[in-house]
């Protein structure tokens, strides 16, 4: 028998013209959205997106302050969509003006957390490293396309296709909130950790000025999900279009570091020292104004809150909500954090692991 919400999809897609469109479940990720891919009558393949709404916590309004977030919960506090569909249609918007390859929006309806996308296909770099392909030409792309975002100061908000979205600022309590994670959920994965109130007291410290650098240097439209498992790889186009976009819907105004970390600091498959320098190397030559020194300084240092943020998540992907196979992903996360404390490193971070995550977690 149909439930409420299939009832939904089906008046959605019948008022779309795509009532007799064949639906095909895809797999979902680790967000509340699911997805189903729309055969029509005529071949054409399309992408559901499908959003209750009524599933997440308020998105955070732009004149809220630190406790009307921390009322509105957990989404308001990071800065996250909640996976509105209008932040997900103004993001692709932006995208696609700017002439990189965001899906095309068919139909949507925002109130009902549904929409009708391009499908730009299956050919994710993940699985096609997976399967053998040369990864340089991917990364290569994929780098060009960060040079493209970070080349211009994005608008305070966002418009497109009746959609508008604020273009929030990653701010201190938005990266306070993410770190903080670390220390809340990874005793619970591990109940040998103790992070005593002094413990948490120097974490706070440890993290207060790179916060505050992070914040007062976000100055570019940042992806913020950035990784091998939302890149695309469309190579009948031409140039950093080459690489389609998906999950961008929780962009922020950031620091360029941000979007480098979640590249390069990939949770889901192993990205070389080497593959890592080669991607620093070329962005910089790409921005010849941008501080080399400056950057990875900060590719280190919110790369290592960023992975920090992640382990979090993870723990609480295990502890919560009863998902084991991220815990698969932690080590990898922990050799992150290791190269992060290469010089020039967060201060005093490698002192802070030393002393309170034994190395047997740490592996």
């Amino acid at each position: 028998m149909p439930t409420d919400r299939e009832d939904a999809r089906r008046r959605f897609l019948a008022d779309a013209g795509l009532g007799g469109a064949r639906r095909e479940p895809l797999a979902g990720d680790a967000s509340t959205r699911q997805y189903e891919r729309l055969y029509t009558p005529s071949g054409l393949s399309l992408i559901l997106m499908d959003q209750p709404p009524a599933v997440e916590s308020h998105p955070c309004p732009p004149d809220a302050d630190a406790g009307a977030r921390e009322v509105l919960g957990y989404n308001a506090l990071a800065r996250l969509a909640a996976g509105r569909v209008d932040a997900f249609v103004a993001c692709a918007g932006y995208l696609r003006g700017i002439e990189l390859s965001a899906p095309a929006v068919v139909a949507a309806d925002f109130n009902a957390g549904l929409a009708v996308l391009e499908d730009l296909g299956d050919d994710l770099y993940a699985r096609l490293i997976e399967g053998g392909a040369d990864e340089t030409p991917l990364y290569d792309a994929a780098t060009d396309v960060l040079v493209a975002l970070h080349a211009q100061a994005p608008p305070d908000v966002l418009l497109a296709d009746g959609a508008s979205w604020p273009l929030l600022t990653y701010d201190e309590l938005a990266l306070k909130t993410g770190g903080d994670l670390f220390p809340e959920w990874l005793p619970r994965l591990y109940p040998s950790l103790d992070f005593s109130p002094d413990a948490r007291q120097e974490w706070e410290a440890l993290w207060a000025p790179i916060r505050a650098a992070g914040a007062a240097g976000a100055s570019i439209f940042c992806h913020r999900d950035f990784h091998a498992e939302n890149l695309i790889w469309l190579p009948d186009r031409a140039g950093p279009a080459r690489v389609g976009l998906l999950d961008f819907q929780d962009a922020l105004r950031a620091h360029p570091a941000w979007d480098l970390s979640m590249f390069l600091h990939d949770a889901r498959r192993e990205v070389s020292v080497e593959r890592e320098a080669a991607v620093l190397d070329r962005y910089l030559a790409a921005r010849p104004q941008a501080d080399r020194d400056e950057l990875i300084a900060s590719f280190h240092s919110l790369g290592a809150l960023n992975t920090a943020r992640i382990l979090g998540i993870f723990s609480r992907l295990v502890v919560r909500d009863h998902k084991p196979r991220y815990q698969a992903f932690m080590p990898r996360l922990w050799r992150y954090i290791d190269r992060c404390l290469i010089d020039p490193a967060p201060a005093g971070l490698g002192e802070w692991l030393a002393r309170h995550v034994p190395p047997e977690i740490r592996q």
